[in-house]
């Protein structure tokens, strides 16, 4: 089984071959279980679930602590139901750390705060970096960031110090979401 990285944990992958909306309503069910366990309500979490959890679709889940907004979504495997899953281990894995006191509430809420029009971001930083709203690929998106880095960089002929840092932004933007 292929294992997958994401946010600095590494674990197994899984494919889902059947039951795909029981499975994403249990994963959903685990992650306000799991949020529960560090002391949220079920009123501070949202999960929406697809319609059609064998769709190519992200999956998300958002929450709220001590004041802050938290948010993690991800979209690079190929049903909403896997992509739920990731969602999933990854929470698991924060939330177990926090309640193993491996990282503080302030590292937590760090690690999944997000700006409410966190979305918007994104698609503005694929757009500064010129490339597709669907891309996923860290190389490409690293690609495209280093050519428009090397062409705006201040010390070059023609530089621009304000697109530069523009540049910057999107390229750390699309890296939290992708890494």
């Amino acid at each position: 089984m292929a294992a997958i990285k994401v946010k600095g944990h590494e674990f197994a992958a899984v494919v889902i071959k059947d039951s795909f909306d029981r499975r994403a309503l249990q994963y959903k069910n685990k992650i306000i279980t799991t949020l529960r366990k560090i002391g949220l309500t079920a009123d501070d979490i949202d999960v929406e679930l697809e319609a059609n959890a064998a769709k190519n679709a992200p999956a998300s889940a958002s929450w709220y602590i001590d004041g802050h907004h938290l948010h993690f979504s991800y979209k690079s495997g190929r049903k909403y139901v896997e992509n739920l899953y990731i969602v999933l281990k990854v929470i698991e894995l924060e939330a177990n750390a926090l309640l193993a006191g491996q990282r503080t509430q302030e590292e937590f809420i760090r690690e999944f705060s997000e700006d409410k029009d966190f979305e918007h971001k994104r698609k503005e930083a694929r757009e500064t970096l010129g490339v597709a709203p669907d891309v996923l690929d860290i190389k490409h998106i690293d690609s495209s960031y280093k050519a428009l880095a090397k062409k705006y960089h201040p010390d070059m002929p023609g530089g621009n110090a304000e697109k530069f840092k523009k540049i910057n932004h999107a390229h750390k933007i699309l890296k939290r979401e992708l890494q």
